[in-house]
């Protein structure tokens, strides 16, 4: 409906923008599960396009002026920095003798931020009124859930184009205690971990970050929140990373496998159409857990072996491995045109270049891929 009349829509917007009279609309209230299997839900704000377009807007105002004032450590909706940087940035102070880690969860964060808060490190670089004023409008915005109109008194709604830049202007101030108190650690959003050299400093890392995020009025998850070692492990941005493995944590392989369900029910149809949806599962799930850090391909061998069982029972509709003798592998990836997991895996060359490996059905990375 936007698109319809794209031109007249902007145009009328923009005039909304500066002469201070714009007022965006309640957002629409989804929820999404947090983890697979489980009851508990994450609350999304979905907003109109009209808004959207205003909050990018807003975005690109106001993102040239914060970002020389991030803290190189945080990674988290940033141009030209993405989850894979932050994982490499933990994994490289790890041999340095950063072997303690606390690894901190902050409770609904995005939820509970002070909308004063917000504010107050907006006013703090921005001086324009009818920028600071347009934010506190969205923030106040409300919602819509279940066609009831709910206020909103905190909280930047996720789901919200502007919610990414303004959480990171708030953790900023976080980020600069921990540097200032002489700390390393690695933040994405409001997923962070702090790397200590010993388990004393830890302590204190996480007394500092209780402290803060009192400050900020906001709270530590202390039932999430520990102090670790490399040795033993802990999660990070869906890996599970320790001096032993970097692999896809559990949570993540339920998760994907649980998309593998709803994609290979048995009773429907083995076709190349349900293949094509499959592939598209493998192959975006392969691009983030297969990267040249990871340990993955003991894990992707078992997966794939289990997702060619799914569509063997698709294809006779029940389970049997006598099946694994009539559909071998070499039919799912030359017939079918199966992608496999193991074939995105990246290993090294006798010089330390990274190649990908040829898959064991024969066809190459490239026109599997394709």
């Amino acid at each position: 409906m936007f698109e319809a009349n794209r031109d007249e829509n902007l145009l009328a917007l923009m005039r909304e923008l500066k002469g201070r009279k714009f007022q965006p609309k309640p957002l629409r209230r989804t929820y999404i599960k947090k983890e697979p299997r489980s009851s508990k839900t994450r609350p999304l704000g979905i907003p109109v396009v009209r808004d959207r377009v205003a909050q990018e807007v807003l975005r690109r105002l106001l993102e040239p002026v914060f970002e020389p004032l991030f803290h190189d450590n945080s990674f988290g909706f940033r141009p030209g920095r993405n989850c894979h940087m932050a994982i490499r940035t933990a994994l490289d102070l790890h041999p340095q003798g950063y072997w303690y880690v606390l690894d901190a969860d902050l409770r609904s964060f995005f939820d509970k931020i002070p909308h004063s808060v917000i504010m107050q490190a907006l006013a703090a670089e921005v001086a324009d009124g009818n920028i600071l004023s347009t934010v506190e409008r969205f923030l106040s915005a409300g919602v819509m859930e279940d066609g009831v109109f709910k206020p909103t008194t905190v909280g930047t709604p996720q789901g919200g184009v502007i919610s990414p830049l303004l959480a990171n202007i708030v953790l900023n101030h976080l980020d600069w205690q921990l540097d200032e108190a002489g700390f390393r650690f690695v933040r994405y959003a409001d997923d962070f971990v702090v790397l200590c050299r010993s388990k004393q400093q830890a302590q204190e890392a996480w007394n500092i970050v209780t402290r803060v995020t009192e400050q900020l009025g906001i709270e530590l998850n202390t039932d999430k929140t520990h102090i670790t070692t490399y040795g033993k492990g802990y999660e990070f941005l869906g890996f599970f990373l320790s001096s032993r493995s970097r692999r896809m944590r559990d949570k993540s392989k339920q998760k994907f496998m649980d998309k593998v369900r709803e994609l290979t029910v048995r009773h429907h149809n083995l076709d190349a159409d349900a293949v094509m949806k499959l592939n598209r599962v493998i192959r975006g799930t392969a691009n983030y857990f297969a990267t040249d850090f990871a340990t993955n391909r003991w894990l992707f061998q078992k997966i794939d072996s289990w997702i060619r069982m799914r569509l063997r029972a698709m294809k006779y509709n029940r389970k049997s491995y006598n099946h694994n003798y009539k559909l071998r592998g070499t039919f799912f990836a030359n017939k079918l045109g199966l992608l496999t997991l193991e074939q995105f895996c990246v290993t090294f060359d006798a010089h330390g270049k990274v190649c990908y490996v040829i898959p064991r059905h024969g066809a190459t990375l490239f026109g599997a891929a394709q």
